[in-house]
């Protein structure tokens, strides 16, 4: 069994931690405010025969660290090459959330798209089609969700499986 460590990265208030609490089953005691995660946490998703360590990091812009939380974030995708990132985008403002996706983007690890707050952005009319943005990106899978109310949550852990049982992945194990 191959240990694998999946990141959290997005900026802050995009519910991180929520997607966290959701998938490990932890209750991290989230919040409505920038900066509510300012290390990095760690906890364990089991799924696909696999054990899956799940990292909330803290919430970041950018990976050019300018604050602590930016620092730990970025040396941590950076530097400790987790095996993929979940970045959490707020769907509201999808514009300034991929720029850091970008920014992971060019580090080659492997990335799903977990588009949080689909609830908000229907309310306020926003339309984001889900599948020309993943064509957009390459083909990364984005995930549409509302993680407050646990909408989206199994599809991101079946994307997770996807990725851990993909035949080129296992071989490079």
């Amino acid at each position: 069994m191959r240990n694998w460590t999946i990141a959290l990265a997005g900026n802050p208030n995009v519910g991180k931690s929520t997607i966290f609490n959701g998938l490990t089953g932890s209750r991290q005691h989230v919040g409505n405010w920038p900066g509510k995660t300012v290390e990095k946490k760690t906890g364990i998703l089991k799924c696909a025969g696999q054990e899956l360590t799940i990292v909330d990091l803290p919430g970041t812009y950018s990976l050019s660290a300018y604050s602590l939380e930016e620092q730990i974030a970025r040396d941590f995708i950076v530097l400790e090459r987790p095996q993929a990132v979940v970045n959490v985008i707020d769907a509201t403002n999808l514009e300034r959330n991929l720029y850091l996706t970008a920014q992971i983007l060019e580090t080659g690890i492997p990335l799903i798209i977990a588009l949080n707050m689909c609830d908000l952005a229907d309310a306020r009319g926003i339309i984001i089609d889900v599948a020309h943005l993943s064509q957009l990106l390459d083909g990364i899978a984005v995930i549409p969700m509302a993680a407050s109310h646990n909408h989206g949550l199994e599809e991101l852990k079946q994307a997770l499986v996807a990725y851990v049982l993909q035949p080129s992945q296992q071989q490079a194990a």
